[in-house]
């Protein structure tokens, strides 16, 4: 199972530098854990240093990771506020069937809403139903029935 780990970096900040990335490292070691199979694709882990890349390479960059929304099992999202690039990430990865799969106390914004197959609200939340088993149960549910 490809899992792509898609989340808040800058934001709406409006000055070049990134939200704490720390809520990366315990998703993967969240998922390592109980799904030691999936192939985890971290987009920050080769680009930690993209806020300084140049107009060129930020577009290659931005559009490869695009691409690969469209080509992965699952797409996790941590959205705890607004993320244009997130959205665009998600809206990918639902429209050519992932299942996706978001931490966020924003349900009610419409890209959260109408993109996820399910929300939680944070980590502790997604943390309590990884553990349990139910969210491979869906993620499967929502794999098999995909087009």
């Amino acid at each position: 199972m490809q899992i792509f780990l898609a989340g808040i970096i800058q934001g709406s900040l409006a000055e070049p530098v990134v939200h704490c990335q720390d809520y990366r490292r315990r998703l993967k070691e969240l998922l390592a854990k109980h799904l030691p199979d999936a192939c985890v694709y971290d987009p920050v882990a080769g680009h930690a240093d993209s806020i300084q890349y140049d107009d060129a390479t930020g577009r290659t960059v931005f559009t490869h990771h695009a691409q690969m929304c469209r080509e992965v099992d699952v797409l996790l999202a941590f959205v705890p506020e607004a993320s244009m690039g997130t959205a665009i990430e998600m809206w990918e990865a639902y429209r050519h069937g992932a299942a996706v799969i978001v931490i966020s106390p924003l349900a009610v914004n419409w890209v959260i809403r109408f993109f996820s197959h399910a929300i939680f609200p944070d980590l502790d939340a997604f943390e309590s139903e990884l553990c349990s088993g139910r969210l491979a149960r869906r993620i499967a549910e929502i794999r098999d029935n995909s087009p």
